[in-house]
């Protein structure tokens, strides 16, 4: 007799503060590990998501007049809660998205440093004063919120990447819209409980679950005034013309393809420990993962070789597991995607040195949605496989005779998010980070992602907008600049009026 299936939990939205049901559509939400649904999400209508630009107009006012150190204050309770929940988050990541609690953790405290950072907002929003520019007059400036904004979130980084927009976006006097993937929806409820706990006012922070539906009533509603998106380069494009065509702000962060040029001088063996856990981590779902492995001279036989021993000794399982190394993909969908690069690298001449089909719980009659590492030598760059984001775990090695070969790939490539060298000469490390045309650049980090206090975000189709994410970059993003110039002139002292252009005396 089998066991009785455990209830499907029925995922809502947060609007105003409070937990809400709406929008008549609902999307599985599958545990990786299992192929099992854990869950339905509901998706949004345009009704739910004015529903939530209503409650953040209304939270508008009086969070815009708080303070910036009240404000701040609140990210203080919240940095202190989201420590004491972190396995909580942590296991919320896993549960839906299937990357390893490790990996989860890692990435709820890389969330945490930008809520660090927003801790500083009344030092962040200070200005400039400029005393007795000439006539007795002064010039200032002020950094204003936009008012109601909006965040649209991949699924690879349920808890991280939210947290590069909404803690800045509200220390700077902002209300926000979080639109996550339907993919792996709980963390965002989890964070909006944790933010009312810390007393941010109702409605200043809106969870609005959905599909491309709710994607667009965000792009359309009049009432926010600027959006923030992480995914993939077509639908950043998307993000950002349909944005901008509605007159709002948009920072649109898209794809990569993320180079590692291995330079002969270079330690083999730590390049190699480099490219396996910068390639499979995440099962390579990560926008800063390295996917091309650039091998320059005579090395690249024995760094494959450190490779492919590396790989067959990586420990596949449900991410739940305290040893797993690289857990399943998100989806079966997303599984068949890989599958189609893996074959359509094959049948393009490269070789497969190691084929993650191979892998037992890839096997068909498995449930969960595994697949084994992958590694392509001999790729050139015409092939599918190195133009294109594969976003799972395939590495591909380039072999290449020089660095100025190398630079030359690197930068030709449509992308320039992350890129990193590996190398023992200092000259040879400052001449590619000033040459290669990258928006992050790692010299023996293979995955550069930059701290909360600078900022992340890449070069050419990358990246579209003006302003990275995070960091300083954040808060301009989130802010508008204005100038005063003030002057307390005394009555008895006026000229009439002045007919030439006022000038610094």
């Amino acid at each position: 007799m089998n066991a009785p299936k455990s209830p499907v939990t029925l995922i809502g939205h947060s609007v105003g503060g409070q937990r809400i049901h709406g929008g008549e559509r609902r999307s599985p939400v599958f545990n990786p590990a299992t192929g099992e649904v854990s869950g339905e999400v509901e998706l949004a209508d345009p009704a739910v998501v004015d529903a939530a630009v209503q409650a953040a107009l209304a939270a508008l006012p009086a969070w815009s007049e708080t303070s910036a150190l009240n404000r701040s204050r609140v990210m203080f309770r919240f940095k202190e809660l989201l420590e004491r929940n972190l396995d909580a988050l942590a296991t919320a990541i896993t549960r839906e998205h299937g990357k390893v609690l490790s990996d989860a953790k890692g990435e709820v405290q890389r969330g945490i440093e930008v809520v660090e950072f927003a801790c500083g907002a009344p030092q962040l929003l200070k200005t400039q004063f400029s005393d007795n520019i000439g006539g007795g007059i002064d010039n200032y400036s002020l950094r204003q919120p936009l008012g109601v904004v909006a965040g649209i979130t991949p699924f690879n980084f349920p808890v991280m990447v939210p947290m590069w927009m909404f803690p800045l976006a509200l220390v700077c006097g902002n209300t926000f819209i979080l639109k996550p993937s339907e993919r792996d929806p709980s963390a965002s409820l989890l964070i909006a409980d944790l933010l009312k706990q810390a007393g941010l006012p109702d409605g200043a922070f809106n969870v609005v679950q959905g599909d491309k539906v709710a994607v667009d009533a965000i792009l359309a509603h009049p009432g926010i005034s600027a959006v923030s998106f992480v995914g993939s380069t077509p639908i950043a494009q998307y993000i950002h013309s349909e944005g901008t065509r509605h007159g709002k702000r948009v920072q649109a962060l898209g794809g990569a393809k993320n180079h590692m040029v291995v330079m002969p001088d270079a330690d083999p063996e730590q390049a190699a420990d480099a490219l396996v856990g910068a390639a499979y981590g995440s099962a390579g779902e990560r926008c800063m993962a390295i996917s091309v492995a650039v091998v320059v001279g005579h090395i690249a036989d024995a760094l494959i070789d450190k490779l492919r021993g590396r790989i067959s000794a990586l420990r596949i399982k449900d991410g739940m597991e305290p040893d797993a190394d690289m857990g399943p993909v998100v989806t079966e969908t997303h599984r068949q995607k890989i599958l189609g690069y893996i074959e359509d690298g094959v049948a393009s001449g490269a070789k497969l040195v190691c084929d993650g089909r191979a892998n037992p719980l890839a096997a068909s009659g498995n449930r969960g949605f595994f697949l084994g590492a992958s590694l392509f030598d001999h790729v050139q760059p015409s092939m599918k496989i190195y133009r294109e984001e594969i976003f799972g775990p395939v590495l591909v090695v380039v072999r290449v005779p020089d660095m100025t070969a190398a630079l030359d790939l690197v930068n030709s490539h449509e992308y320039g998010n992350g890129v990193a060298c590996y190398t023992t000469d200092g000259g040879t490390a400052r001449e590619f980070a000033r040459r290669v045309k990258a928006g992050m650049v790692g010299i023996n980090v293979p995955i550069p992602v930059p701290m909360a206090f600078h900022s992340f975000g890449g070069w050419k189709k990358s990246l579209f907008g003006d302003h990275h994410a995070y960091g300083e970059e954040g808060i301009r993003f989130y802010t508008r600049y204005k100038s005063v110039m003030q002057r307390w002139p005394d009555p008895a002292s006026s000229k009439g009026p002045e007919f030439t252009m006022p000038v610094n005396r």
